[in-house]
């Protein structure tokens, strides 16, 4: 029985009566109740049960006591119903009152006096750019993108080139001022130097990366530009093979769900890279990341980098390189994504500092050493968050997933609650709900390897990640309903080829693969 929730106007008292027969005695339960009820009735029931040491075969009390306290309490309706027509007729309420407000409660309640969703000018561009992308105009869109991307490498490349002719012109004209240091030179004149130097390598270092910067003379659409007919002498930038194993497995308990899973060798950024002079798939590549631009089947990398929100260190930086050599027309450039991303982190941080000084001196106490580090340095981000930057620009990625991971990854004795471990769940998660479904995972939690990275270490590392990712994935039918996904393994490129075919026979004995697919030179 639902709780009755009726109200009226004041509270009254009824006497509940109940006749019953125990044995050869008639027997009469006679309780007061106040009206509106408000609590649940089977709960009632059990209370006179216990109160009045009531046999258990009376169930007939059960409904005799809900019947009464409906048909009371329709009574109570009925009087104030006929109450509130006299007011009405005799003049006591506000007619127009009364029916504006009847009114205005209709028209908020009743979907089809809504008011209609105001246009965005960001789904209105989503919808124009699929429509465009679909088009015989994307072969010319896609070419004007390519060159725009060939134009902007050149420039990066020349820029490179003259920083490092700088960087060892200023260092010869450092070393003859420290040589002078102390005889015709002081410090301030050290100093004034090596200022210069600086705003002379800002100088060199800045970048237009914007289409709006170049003329129509410096780019000009080349039709063929992308065409496999220019393969054919491009061929000796090709990179080595790839080593690629695909596998379909069915998860779930009762409704089976299909997933593809990959294992491929190869670096963490060659999903991010355009080559200059691609090979035949470039350009297949380079369509289908736009084709699923702005759709339900998006492209994720999970890239792990340290707990600084910048682009000047490490992976960090190679990855904002690759991400200025193309043009992005849809987002925000890199920077601009990670200024907004620091704010958020500061403003997470100053909440959570909040609610540390509120909680008791024996929970503040128990905090360890990774809540002090926050409050030494809170614009950095803890091991197992992540932060997500989108992108057009890349070659078969859309979001990447910033994982922050400590030196305790490279140890041989994390455990499935590792904070690295925990943040790979979170974002399959992410991806569940943000209709991410293709994901690159390190299957080693790491992007290169070191002396410490043995062979048992590698068997060891592997067997944990798969068999949380394949935890997380059954998790998935919980969060999605069951959508189709490609996870994708990533181990390092410089593993050997023994190493990648025993963590590739690992891979079917623990996710039970019901088909496999094996592809062992993909370029």
């Amino acid at each position: 029985m639902k709780k009755n929730k009726a109200k009226a106007s004041s509270n009254t008292e009824k006497e509940f009566v109940f006749e019953f027969r125990a044995g050869k005695h008639n027997c009469v339960l006679k309780v007061p109740l106040q009206f509106p009820v408000q609590e649940n009735i089977s709960d009632l029931h059990g209370r006179l049960m216990l109160l009045h040491k009531m046999p258990c075969f009376l169930e007939k009390l059960k409904n005799s006591l809900s019947g009464f306290v409906e048909k009371e309490t329709i009574l109570d309706y009925d009087r104030e119903a006929e109450l509130a027509l006299q007011r009405l007729t005799t003049g006591d309420v506000d007619v127009n009152k009364l029916t504006s407000a009847w009114t205005r409660s209709y028209v908020e309640t009743t979907l089809e006096h809504a008011r209609p969703e105001e246009p965005s000018w960001d789904e209105d561009f989503a919808n124009v750019y699929h429509e465009l992308i679909h088009s015989p105009a994307s072969d010319t869109l896609l070419n004007l993108e390519h060159n725009y991307f060939v134009s902007i490498s050149e420039l990066i490349s020349e820029r490179d080139m003259e920083i490092k002719k700088l960087q060892e012109r200023q260092a010869a004209e450092m070393d003859k001022v420290m040589h002078e240091l102390g005889n015709t030179l002081s410090d301030q004149d050290v100093n004034a130097v090596a200022s210069q130097h600086f705003d002379a390598q800002q100088v060199k270092g800045t970048l237009v990366s914007r289409p709006s910067q170049f003329s129509s003379e410096e780019i000009k659409v080349q039709p063929s530009q992308l065409s496999e007919a220019a393969d054919s002498g491009a061929r000796m930038f090709e990179e080595q093979p790839q080593l690629e194993e695909s596998f379909t497995i069915h998860l779930g308990a009762q409704l089976k769900t299909m997933h593809n899973l990959r294992l491929v060798r190869a670096d963490v950024l060659d999903f991010c890279k355009h080559r200059r002079h691609g090979s035949s798939g470039a350009k297949l590549r380079r369509l289908q990341t736009a084709l699923s631009l702005y759709s339900f089947s998006l492209c994720g990398l999970v890239l792990l980098v340290d707990n600084r929100v910048n682009s000047y260190s490490g992976i960090k930086r190679d990855f904002a390189t690759v991400a200025k050599e193309c043009t992005d027309f849809h987002f925000p450039c890199l920077e601009e994504q990670l200024e907004e991303v620091q704010q958020v982190v500061l403003y997470a941080r100053a909440q959570r500092s909040s609610k540390h000084k509120d909680q008791p001196e024996t929970q503040k106490n128990g905090g360890d050493d990774k809540s002090k580090n926050v409050e030494r340095n809170p614009s950095n981000i803890l091991p197992g968050e992540f932060y997500i930057t989108r992108h057009s620009n890349l070659s078969e990625v859309h979001a990447v997933f910033h994982l922050c991971v400590d030196d305790n990854v490279r140890s041989g004795n994390i455990t499935a609650r590792d904070p690295a471990i925990m943040g790979l769940r979170n974002i399959l998660k992410v991806c569940c709900t943000h209709d991410i479904t293709t994901v690159t995972i390190p299957l080693l939690l790491v992007h290169d390897m070191s002396e410490e990275m043995t062979i048992p270490w590698c068997l060891k590392r592997a067997e944990l990640v798969f068999k949380c990712v394949k935890g997380f994935m059954m998790e998935m039918a919980s969060w999605d309903g069951g959508v189709s996904r490609t996870v994708q393994f990533l181990v390092p490129k410089t593993i050997s080829e023994e190493m990648f075919y025993q963590l590739s026979n690992m891979l079917p004995q623990i996710f039970r693969v019901s088909s496999t697919l094996t592809l062992t030179s993909k370029h």
